[in-house]
């Protein structure tokens, strides 16, 4: 016992929590460790994913502690027992403790850090309940405690539940100072590997909230190597994995970016009795943050299957967010859309947009309702889900927000047949986008210029725009881009006809082949409606009095073979 005790020790300090965890457990089984060896075993237990078995170990020392009488030892064994219970989503738990520890410690006490340490849980919980006047003066206090008591573990997790609630209060710039300030923290060292996992995390998440994900992509990457570095570590758990998998796909690696949503699926079983839940057969119904995760995880697998063109698997995975609260949204709409059923888009993207959402999900929404509402032919409806969005990027400036805005805007230009004006927004989109390091979105938006500066008539532009996305969508996988883009590279007719604008001449090639105005719209990507007010100056212009006679008209003047 000697030996598994001092090898326990030795691997707890090196990080190899597995080892660490099954040497001091071998150790209690026979004889009761003493109170710091219990709380590295706690530790260890937490880090390798073994999170009832921690909590029990966490009870113990608190429990050690009180009868040792030392009651701020035993609020800092709770406390992290806290943290763990509320990573688990089980908020009426950790109330009870919570309560419990301000028994102990009387309130208004501030002669030591844990009196900090439980004005951060009391922040959490007044966050949770949106009174973010009162957890705003509890992290500021926590904060000042940190500075006087030097405390690395409470000025981390001060700071960061500061910027979160300065994130709820609409002051983004002062909340990522926040953040970053926590972080800063960490590699300054002296913090608790489970105050370092947290931190990690959770600035990661606010991250998220804030639309900030050129940071959510730059502290992923410090998180993964600080993981790298601890064998044994259980890296990412539910929400990091599903934050994860949103930054890999954003960046084009959608088949680590899949691996991370399921992942996410798995973690989240009640127990290892349970059958991990698939896009095809998910777990039963969970609750809280469980199955807000798991909600998250199938809504990110569906966006992977989508756009590689996997439809029957993102429909899976839409049915499977659903029967954990999920209701309808904008994936499903923009699956709809893919799959060529606009009524079914639009229907769904109407009732998305009447759904209460945060920033970040509502600016999707959007988004999707865009181009949604262009292939159904209602401009007027995309006009006001582009402005909206853009007042949003306004409200709360993000580089993501800003190329989703933009983008939007060129896109409906383009639909309205003002080229010159979408190609102008187009290219900041692109900007945006390569910025972010977003690939896909890049591409996407290259095609849409390909397709404005076709529509002024420059042909030799409109390839080399759709060569680089072709380049991109080959690499990305991206089936459904890469086949419109196919359609798009069609040769086009070099006849014009004099007093038509270009766009009027590739309408009319295309009316005399027998395309219908929806199949014309489709392959524009511009408007239906936009297509009848071309159609209409067309025939106005050539004084013709129908499509078979334009059709006629175009024969006899070989404009077409």
């Amino acid at each position: 016992m000697t030996q598994n005790l001092h090898d326990g020790r030795e691997a707890f300090q090196r990080g190899a929590w597995r080892e660490a965890s099954a040497r001091l457990a071998a150790v209690d089984a026979a004889t009761p460790l003493a109170i710091e060896d219990l709380e590295r075993l706690a530790v260890a237990s937490y880090l390798v994913g073994e999170d009832e078995t921690s909590i029990a170990l966490w009870t113990r020392a608190h429990q050690m502690r009180l009868d040792e009488r030392q009651v701020p030892a035993a609020v800092r064994a709770a406390f992290w027992m806290m943290l763990v219970i509320l990573a688990r989503g089980e908020w009426a738990r950790a109330s009870g403790w919570l309560a419990r520890c301000r028994r102990l410690i009387d309130t208004g006490r501030d002669d030591c850090p844990e009196c900090g340490l439980l004005l951060v849980l009391d922040a959490r919980f007044s966050l949770k309940q949106r009174d973010i006047h009162a957890a705003h003066a509890a992290t500021t206090q926590a904060v000042e405690l940190s500075e006087r008591f030097v405390d690395p573990d409470l000025r981390a997790l001060g700071l960061l539940t500061k910027g979160q609630a300065l994130a709820r209060q609409g002051r983004t710039r002062e909340a990522v100072t926040h953040f970053d300030e926590a972080m800063v923290a960490i590699t300054m060292g002296g913090m608790s590997p489970i105050a370092t996992g947290t931190v990690y995390c959770a600035v990661i998440d606010a991250c998220r909230q804030v639309m900030d994900l050129r940071r959510m992509r730059e502290w992923t990457i410090v998180l993964t190597s600080w993981c790298r570095g601890q064998p044994d570590l259980v890296p990412f758990r539910g929400q990091c994995l599903v934050h994860r998998a949103e930054i890999l796909c954003m960046s084009g690696a959608w088949s680590e970016a899949l691996d991370a949503a399921r992942q996410a699926c798995e973690k989240q079983a009640d127990s290892p009795a349970h059958e991990a839940p698939t896009e095809s057969s998910p777990a039963p119904a969970l609750s809280g943050l469980r199955a807000w995760t798991m909600v998250m995880a199938f809504d990110q697998i569906a966006e992977i299957q989508r756009v590689r063109g996997h439809f029957a698997e993102a429909e899976a995975a839409h049915r499977a967010a659903n029967t954990y609260g999920r209701a309808p949204g904008a994936g499903l709409a923009t699956l709809r859309l893919a799959q060529g059923d606009t009524a079914g888009a639009a229907a769904a993207i109407h009732r998305a947009l009447g759904e209460p959402a945060d920033r970040r999900v509502r600016s999707t929404t959007l988004a999707a309702a865009v181009d949604i509402e262009i292939a159904a032919g209602d401009t007027a409806a995309a006009r006001a889900a582009v402005e909206e969005l853009a007042t949003l990027s306004v409200a709360h400036p993000s580089p993501w927000l800003s190329a989703l805005a933009a983008q939007a805007n060129g896109t409906l230009l383009l639909a309205e047949g003002d080229a010159h004006g979408a190609i102008a927004r187009l290219r900041e989109a692109w900007m945006a986008w390569q910025e972010l390091e977003a690939p896909y979105e890049a591409a996407r938006v290259r095609v849409a210029m390909g397709v404005a500066h076709r529509a002024l008539g420059d042909e030799e532009a409109a390839g080399l725009e759709f060569d680089a996305a072709e380049r991109v969508c080959e690499r990305l996988g991206a089936a459904p881009e890469l086949r419109r883009i196919e359609h798009l590279r069609r040769p086009a007719q070099r006849t014009s006809i004099a007093g038509l604008t270009p766009r009027e001449n590739e309408i009319l090639l295309r009316v005399a082949t027998g395309m219908t105005n929806r199949a014309i719209a489709k392959e524009l990507f511009i408007s239906e409606r936009t297509v009848d007010r071309h159609v209409s100056n067309i025939l106005t212009k050539l004084d013709l009095k129908s499509r078979s006679a334009a059709t006629a008209y175009a024969y006899e003047h070989h404009l077409v073979r």
